[in-house]
């Protein structure tokens, strides 16, 4: 029983990470009613400047190589990175094409997506890059010696760090008067600029915002797995969560990311003997295809009706 709660408590805590990067997602379709498909781009790019920045920071300063001045400055200097890219991608591919079909949004996103991957390469390098944010990836003894459970401390920071983001986040959009906008152009644009919402102003906030997203997922992924080109691909991860959470829910994003990270866990362990192995990255897509079929909005997503 020991092993199975240390397998499900893996999956947990790797769910909420799957809910960070699918937050980034949600923020922009709540915003602009399109799939951004460059978000993957966005965190690469975010940890390879943080990455970048923290090279050259102390021979620009004179600080301490891996000092915690170094790191701060970086991740400040990598925040503000991400901040101008938002409001750029806002008014140089986005807001030419408001109104046009989401399509045609869709399709702009892919094009930004080989951008922002080509520009973060160009300007640091395509090299594979370590990244420590100063926590340990060891079990947590007190609770490997009283349950017997292996616990990654890591895991923990990580998951705990997503968590307390993405729920603010969620509070943010829900209560606040920025929130409301959003939720306001989401549903029409148009009608918005009508009663005078800043349309422009939103999308700047938002893409701001989901750029601040991206660099918290490219530092916990980045320091998991490496700076790498390979961050790209954590999109594909968000898909599944989305579609069992909602595309413009912020509480289905976490909600999705617990029951993906979880169940493909726990296949991965006790179904995957039985077919061989290596589930792990396939079964999410096909659990989101069955839930596609029973309820295509989502558990959080709102349902559409279309009146004839």
């Amino acid at each position: 029983m020991s092993f199975f709660f240390e397998v499900l408590i893996g999956g947990l805590l790797s769910g909420v990470l799957y809910a960070l990067v699918a937050l980034g997602f949600v923020l922009i379709y709540k915003a602009s009613g399109v799939f951004n498909f460059a978000q993957g781009a966005m965190v690469f790019f975010a940890a390879l400047t943080f990455v970048g920045f923290q090279q050259v920071l102390p021979g620009w300063t004179g600080l301490e190589a891996g000092g915690r001045a170094v790191f701060w400055l970086a991740f400040v200097l990598a925040l503000a990175s991400m901040v101008v890219l938002g409001i750029l991608t806002e008014k140089v591919v986005l807001r030419p094409l408001v109104n046009q079909p989401h399509i045609t949004l869709f399709m702009a996103t892919i094009g930004l997506t080989f951008l922002v991957e080509g520009i973060a390469q160009a300007i640091w390098g395509a090299n594979v890059h370590g990244l420590d944010l100063g926590i340990a990836d060891e079990p947590i003894e007190w609770v490997m010696d009283s349950a017997d459970i292996i616990v990654s401390k890591f895991d923990v920071f990580a998951a705990t760090l997503a968590g307390v983001l993405v729920a603010s986040l969620a509070l943010f959009f829900q209560y606040t008067k920025v929130g409301r906008a959003l939720r306001a152009v989401a549903d029409d644009h148009q009608a918005a600029l009508s009663i005078g919402i800043p349309l422009q102003h939103i999308w700047a906030i938002v893409w701001a915002v989901a750029g601040f997203v991206a660099l918290v997922a490219g530092l916990i992924w980045g320091a998991r797995s490496g700076v790498q080109f390979a961050l790209t691909f954590t999109a594909l991860k968000a898909l599944p969560v989305l579609i069992l959470g909602g595309f413009t829910s912020v509480p289905g994003a976490i909600v999705g990311g617990l029951i993906i990270g979880a169940s493909e866990k726990l296949a991965e362990v006790y179904v995957g003997p039985m077919v061989g192995g290596g589930i792990e990255g396939w079964f999410p897509y096909v659990l989101a295809l069955g839930f596609l079929l029973v309820r295509p909005e989502g558990l959080f997503g709102e349902r559409h009706i279309d009146r004839v």
